[in-house]
Parts: C-alpha cells; sequence; structure tokens
C-alpha cells in the first residue's frame, strides 16, 4: 500500500501537537522568541510546528514540555504522532518493539531500520512510488525516533543478521554508503548490539525473498514481524513465529560470526570511501 494513499493521519497529529504547544506556551506567559530561547530552537521553527507544518523532534518535543511545565503531556503528543507517521501496518509492530527485551532482525537487501543514519533512510523512504517530500520527511523523523530505544536505561539485546550484499548495494552514492557502514561498525560497541554477515559466497537462499524480525516480549509468546512488497504483518500465530525462528537460525548458522563481520564491514566501507 503506497504510504500516500488516503488521508494523511499525520496531518490531524501535526495540528494537534501545534495547539497543544501553542496553549502551554500562552498559559506559561512565554512569546515565540522567549520559547526559542529558553528551549535553543529557532523561532520560524517552532511557528512553524505551532502551525502544525513541520514534524517535531522528541527532543523538541521534551524540551518545550520541561521549559513549559507540561508534566509529560507534549512527549506522550509526541509519541503518538511518530505513530502515525508510519505506514498502517507498521505501527502495531511500532508498540511491540518498544516492548521487547530481545529483537532478532534478517535484512537481505538494505541495514535495518534500527540501525539506519539519516541519510540512508531518506534514500529508502524515497522510493515509495508517489511519495512526497513531506511523508519522506515525516517518515525519516519517525525512523530515527524508532532507535531511541538503545538510548533506554535498560535497552533491547538487539541481533541483526544482514546479507553481504547489503554492504554493497548503492543507496544514495558513496558518501551516504560509506557513513552508513561506519554507523555499523559503531553500533556493535554497545554489548546490546551484535551484526553478523551472511557472505554471498555462501549460496544461501534461505529468506532471500524477504526480511523479518523477531521480538521477545516479557511475559507473552514471541511475536514476529514479516515483510512483503507492500506491506508487512504481524503475528503471533505458532505457526507463523516457528517458521520464522527455523529461517532465522538457518541463517545465523550461515553468518560470519561477528568479528569476521565487522572485518567484512570494514572492507566495504574502503570501496565506498
Amino acid at each position: 500500500m503506497s504510504m500516500n494513499s488516503g488521508v494523511d493521519p499525520t496531518v490531524k497529529s501535526l495540528a494537534l501537537f501545534g495547539a497543544e504547544l501553542r496553549k502551554y506556551r500562552k498559559r506559561a506567559n512565554l512569546t515565540q522568541y522567549q520559547l526559542a530561547e529558553t528551549t535553543q530552537f529557532s523561532r520560524s521553527l517552532l511557528g512553524f510546528i505551532e502551525r502544525g507544518e513541520r514534524t517535531p523532534s522528541r527532543n523538541l518535543a521534551q524540551r518545550c514540555d520541561d521549559a513549559l511545565g507540561a508534566g509529560g503531556e507534549l512527549v506522550r503528543l509526541w509519541a503518538h504522532l511518530t505513530h502515525d507517521a508510519s505506514p498502517w501496518w507498521f505501527r502495531g509492530w511500532l508498540d511491540i518493539e518498544r516492548e521487547a527485551h530481545t529483537l532478532h532482525t534478517w535484512e537481505p537487501l538494505v541495514v535495518p531500520g534500527l540501525l539506519q543514519t539519516e541519510e540512508y533512510a531518506r534514500v529508502v523512504i524515497r522510493g515509495e512510488p508517489g511519495i512526497t517530500d513531506e511523508q519522506v520527511e515525516k517518515a525519516v523523523v519517525a525512523r530515527m525516533e524508532r532507535q531511541e530505544i538503545f538510548a533506554r536505561a535498560n535497552p533491547p539485546l538487539f541481533r541483526a543478521v544482514i546479507d553481504e550484499g547489503v554492504l554493497h548495494r548503492p543507496i544514495g552514492g558513496k558518501e551516504v554508503m560509506r557513513r552508513q557502514l561506519e554507523r555499523l561498525v559503531e553500533t556493535v560497541e554497545s554489548p546490546r548490539i551484535g551484526i553478523q554477515v551472511v557472505p554471498m559466497a555462501s549460496g544461501v537462499t534461505t529468506g532471500i525473498l524477504g526480511g523479518f524480525a523477531i521480538a521477545q516480549l516479557p511475559g507473552s509468546p514471541d511475536m514476529v514481524y514479516i515483510e512483503s512488497a507492500t506491506k508487512g504483518s504481524v503475528s503471533n500465530h505458532p505457526e507463523d513465529v516457528e517458521a520464522i525462528h527455523g529461517r532465522y537460525d538457518t541463517l545465523r548458522a550461515e553468518a560470519q560470526p561477528q568479528h569476521a563481520s565487522i572485518a567484512l564491514i570494514r572492507e566495504a566501507e574502503k570501496l565506498w570511501t
């Protein structure tokens, strides 16, 4: 389903966030200039957001919330806003992703969204037929904010298996790819994040038809997310979960261990320099 079909749900959410920001600002007897000085964001940006014409970042929502004494309300509205900026079929997975203590993912074509740089994500998202520039930017903000789960006090354990072809597919050109591969190397400095690469020479065909993810939640059965050409689906049906676990185990068995995978990423990075 194209992201620009039907009514864009973020329009209403942007207007609501802007109205609430304006309400709390006026309640605090602050002008836009004064709020801009306090939060270190430009007055023009705050004006755009109050008019519902720009998507705020979480940092902006938090700073405004603190400055205006909104008691977390602006941050809660921001969470709904980024939720609405994602395709309808992906929103259920966002909630699961936030609750999971462990996430496993397989990607045969692109870097997993939770590890993408902003520039890389923008190019990937722009590939959606018919998507507008405004929708691209909203989706980029939402994707970047998904990565905030790694900044939590107790972040999830995240294990990604990717095909070696991901390292060589020219998404956005040399500079975008170089920065993206640098990011992959940096992320594994965290003991909570692991990356393994399946070498192209292995000839593995398991999983080449699409990516998937597995979420393990406290006190609940595992959930899986399965990608397709037009949309994704979320399931906790035992047969789906078992099938995806089987594919993931096969792929991980064929993948290089992390130290060898990082070496492959570094070698590919040189090719983009």
